[in-house]
């Protein structure tokens, strides 16, 4: 067992003495104590206390240390940016937000990025060499191997742009990149629901996307795609032209734009789906039919998702969740009513809980997520050893 997998036991939160960890993990005491000294020479744990003692001196008890080091977060819309600096816990220190446009491109939009990473670190009094990595999360489709776009439809100009190379000419951290709906996923589970391992995260706005977390762990695909549920074929669109050039997609009847133009249709006033969420409030009933019929059909995706992975929580979020119960009723009426009884026995499907605060904290939650990786605290604790 190395360092690093000694490390992840520790990060349940509870003190450890090191006779637990050696009995825990097989280690020899001994191997125990010389990993416990390179970890708080890491800064990663610290002495927590004292044991119970039953006869002698108390046991000394270790635990992690999250005031070691700190990650930032960023959520970039199309029209807003957000971030914020977190301990290694996930516990916020400090945010930023403002107003900026992400067609502005990569120099604009970056260049507020490494801007507020500095205001943050400075107003908080943590140094650069305090910050251990940054996660970003983009409005469109990234390789999130490489941090590349790759031919986001509303990013003019990001098109397979070096994200983490840019911002590492500022900072020499580890810089993640990944979609603005897996970001959500996870900082959803952050939030309220570390307890569940598998669960779906569906933003419904000027797109439909999915994150999916199963086993616990953010599944992304080969090349970064999965989830993609807007572009995936539903029956009422046999006929409709989607952005994409196909016909028949989700996102073509049940997206934000899709449903501003229904209203219009029923002779109602409606530019874009945040118009119809507020026609919804106000109790018009077109536009509760056309986001129950919305509803309907992300359900017929939701319901095919539900008996290939199996869920046990599917959350909607992004702009058109705040249309709330009606849209909620459509989807439950068509995954209840065609997903596996088995699967959907203990299932819950429910609007997002952290909202806006979604992407932010899985943006952080990302970082830490890599720094705190046994593969990441082993490297440094090699570093460490060989220098």
């Amino acid at each position: 067992m190395r360092t690093g997998d000694l490390f992840d036991l520790l990060r349940d939160g509870r003190p450890w003495t090191r006779a637990e960890l050696a009995e825990s993990t097989g280690l020899a005491r001994s191997t125990v104590t010389a990993r416990i000294d390179v970890l708080m020479q890491l800064g990663l744990i610290a002495p927590f206390g004292g044991g119970r003692s039953t006869g002698g001196r108390p046991p000394a008890l270790f635990a992690m240390n999250p005031a070691a080091r700190v990650v930032v977060g960023v959520d970039i819309g199309a029209t807003h940016a957000r971030a914020v600096l977190s301990d290694l816990a996930g516990q916020v220190l400090g945010e930023a937000a403002d107003t900026i446009d992400i067609v502005e491109g990569p120099d604009v939009v970056l260049g507020w990025v490494t801007t507020t990473v500095r205001s943050l670190l400075r107003t908080h009094r943590r140094k650069t060499a305090d910050l251990a990595a940054i996660g970003i999360g983009l409005p469109g489709p990234v390789e999130h191997s490489t941090g590349r776009p790759m031919n986001p439809p509303i990013m003019p100009g990001w098109d397979r742009y070096d994200v983490p190379g840019h911002v590492q000419r500022s900072f020499d951290v580890p810089v993640l990149i990944d979609n603005d709906v897996n970001i959500m996923a996870l900082g959803e589970r952050q939030a309220r629901l570390s307890a569940v391992q598998d669960l779906v995260l569906i933003k419904v706005a000027t797109g439909i996307g999915s994150g999916i977390v199963s086993g616990g762990v953010l599944q992304r695909g080969a090349q970064g795609t999965a989830g993609d549920l807007g572009h995936v074929r539903v029956a009422r669109a046999a006929d409709v032209l989607c952005r994409c050039g196909n016909e028949g997609c989700l996102e073509a009847v049940a997206a934000g734009p899709a449903l501003a133009a229904a209203v219009r249709e029923r002779g109602g006033r409606a530019s874009a789906g945040h118009d119809v969420v507020e026609l919804v409030r106000q109790g018009d009933a077109d536009a509760i039919a056309v986001v129950r019929q919305a509803g309907r059909d992300i359900g017929e995706v939701v319901a095919t998702m539900v008996n290939l992975i199996n869920p046990s929580v599917v959350v909607i979020g992004g702009q058109l969740s705040a249309a709330g119960e009606h849209l909620l009723a459509g989807i439950r009426e068509v995954v209840y009513q065609r997903s596996l009884p088995l699967a959907t026995e203990h299932l819950r499907i429910e609007t997002s809980l952290a909202g806006s605060e979604a992407g932010v904290r899985g943006a952080a939650a990302m970082a830490v997520e890599h720094v705190l990786s046994p593969d990441a605290v082993d490297a440094a604790a090699s570093a460490l050893l060989a220098g």
